[in-house]
């Protein structure tokens, strides 16, 4: 995960290959962004107002839109409400996501290797794994309620 400094230079990098300045907003968000890990617009709201001046609930989503056309976040629908969002990365991760606490864990792709290949036999379809989340119970919450 880059280092505050390292997300800073490449935000700005980006930001000046499109054109576009480096604001205050587009920085917090983006740090809100990797200190929260996942997070929805609500919570970076919540985290970044009060920082700068002109931070409301709307420059939060078109932020995001922003970040995520220029792909330094990516978004994962986790429950029914907001999405929420993460770092973009090389990789994909998906995730699995207890009912009962919410707890979110990253997991490689290739745990799913199996599933995709006979959804793509049985049906031609081939699932985007590394953009995927999996409702279920953690362990803790399961031994809690043995």
């Amino acid at each position: 995960m880059p280092t505050e400094a390292e997300a800073e230079t490449e935000l700005a990098a980006v930001l000046r290959s499109k054109g576009l300045r480096m604001t205050a907003q587009r920085q917090l968000v983006l740090e809100a962004v990797r200190e929260l890990g996942h997070a929805t617009p609500e919570q970076i709201h919540e985290r970044i107002r009060g920082q700068v001046e002109g931070v409301n609930i709307t420059t939060v989503y078109r932020t995001l839109d922003l970040l995520e056309e220029l792909q330094l976040v990516s978004h994962t629908h986790l429950s029914h409400g907001a999405p929420t969002y993460h770092l973009s990365g090389d990789r994909g991760h998906a995730h699995l996501v207890c009912h009962r606490c919410g707890r979110i864990t990253e997991v490689e792709p290739a745990m799913f290797a199996n599933a995709r290949e006979e959804v793509a036999d049985a049906t031609g379809f081939v699932m985007d794994v590394g953009h995927v989340a999996v409702f279920g119970t953690c362990a803790e919450c399961l031994e809690k309620h043995e």
